[in-house]
């Protein structure tokens, strides 16, 4: 099977020549976003709508996103990177303006859906963007600084529109992400064009791609679902499991900002890693520190313990920066790159949805604990997975023609 590392490269470009191109406008739509997420949910209560409600219309957006992943892939396909770019950005526009403006939940739900899909756009173009641009033995270092850009902007975002919803309101943060929004997407719509940006033809169907790449999509991609499962389910557990040990509101952000700091340091160094050793060697630790992290919840009784719990979870997140992206762009066949990342993201995207909900459904009819014991087991899995499925020893990767492992051949030709 063809992958990523056979796509030409005849420009590629050093690391540095992204930081004002891609990296920092990826921190500043990262910063719209990390100071509007809080937002939506209190937004939501402004309307009039229950707790619950509220819940879910937050949960839209991730919905949004999962719908659009597909989509999201032809629309690469057929505009190209800086063009998809253009589209989403216009998306969140659409979608940020829906909530700042709308006048019952209705429309703040149409918003959170439009949110999603800008999302899923904007995700898939910039990453094939940067794997267009940057030489495969790069490519871990480069996605992993891609991921940790929008990480140190989600980070940053909610000290720095703080004084703005101290002004305005929860519509204080919506209008910074709409400024963010607007111009993160003009710096990116300014980047060179590729080789493969003037030349989309779009002529693979999304049935075909899925079909023909069912193989590696139920088995690398089943890894991707619980990687995404584990990271989003934490943002979820963690803040219940504060209130059941009776942790402050004002305790809890200091956990989260201690996560979320572990995170960002491991950015770089995550992707030095994924370079040097393999998606195998990053991808089975990682996991296994969401385990030991989210097996230990059930055990942590104080403020403290729970901060350790959360820094260990913080690093398991930290590690596996970038590594989803860099695998999907390793697997992904020559001619169909944006529609299998479409899909590719998807698999992901769908357990970032059913996470958080799980540990929701598993709490009711249960405990707490249990659900945090149910999220290490599937840890587990997924180290299970990514040691049977991942692509193996780093000099396999850095050569010009990367291999899949031998265990995931392609649905109509084998792995050379």
């Amino acid at each position: 099977m063809s992958t990523g590392s056979d796509w030409p490269a005849p420009s590629s470009v050093r690391l540095r020549t992204l930081v004002w191109t891609v990296f920092v406008p990826m921190v500043c739509y990262g910063i719209g976003s990390g100071a509007a997420a809080p937002m939506y949910a209190l937004r939501a209560l402004d309307l009039g709508a229950s707790i619950g409600v509220a819940g879910m219309i937050v949960a839209l957006s991730g919905l949004g996103m999962v719908l659009a992943d597909l989509p999201a892939g032809q629309v690469v396909a057929r505009i190209g990177e800086r063009g998809a770019i253009g589209l989403g950005s216009a998306l969140g526009v659409v979608g940020v303006l829906c909530a700042i403006c709308a006048p019952n939940v209705g429309v703040l739900a149409v918003g959170m859906l439009f949110n999603g899909a800008a999302g899923a756009v904007w995700g898939l173009a910039r990453q094939s963007y940067v794997v267009a641009v940057v030489d495969p033995a790069d490519r871990g270092r480069a996605l992993s600084t891609l991921a940790g850009a929008s990480r140190l902007g989600f980070f940053c975002g909610p000290f720095l529109g703080a004084v703005l919803v101290h002004a305005m309101g929860p519509n204080g943060a919506l209008w910074l992400q709409l400024a963010t929004t607007v111009l993160a997407g003009a710096a990116m719509v300014a980047i060179r064009s590729t080789d493969l940006d003037d030349s989309h033809p779009g002529g693979h169907s999304l049935r075909s791609v899925v079909v023909e790449n069912r193989r590696v999509l139920g088995t690398l991609g089943s890894a991707a679902l619980l990687v995404g499962a584990a990271r989003a389910a934490r943002v979820a557990l963690l803040p219940l499991w504060a209130a059941h040990i009776g942790a402050s509101p004002s305790t809890t952000s200091l956990v989260f900002g201690l996560a979320g700091a572990m995170d960002v340091l491991m950015s770089y160094p995550a992707g030095v890693w994924l370079d040097r050793y393999g998606r195998r060697a990053t991808g089975v630790p990682s996991m296994l520190l969401f385990a030991a992290g989210y097996a230990a919840i059930p055990f942590a009784s104080s403020a403290l313990e729970l901060a350790g719990v959360a820094v260990l979870l913080g690093l398991a997140n930290g590690v596996s920066n970038g590594l989803i992206m860099t695998v999907g762009t390793d697997v992904a066949p020559e001619g169909q790159r944006a529609e299998f990342l479409g899909a590719w993201r998807l698999t992901h995207d769908i357990g970032s949805f059913v996470g958080p909900i799980a540990v929701g459904l598993i709490s009711a009819a249960t405990v707490l604990g249990v659900a945090a014991i149910a999220l290490a087991a599937a840890a587990t899995a997924g180290a299970a997975a990514m040691h049977r499925w991942f692509p193996g020893p780093a000099p396999a990767l850095g050569r010009h023609n990367a291999q899949v492992s031998s265990a995931t051949p392609h649905p109509t030709e084998q792995v050379s």
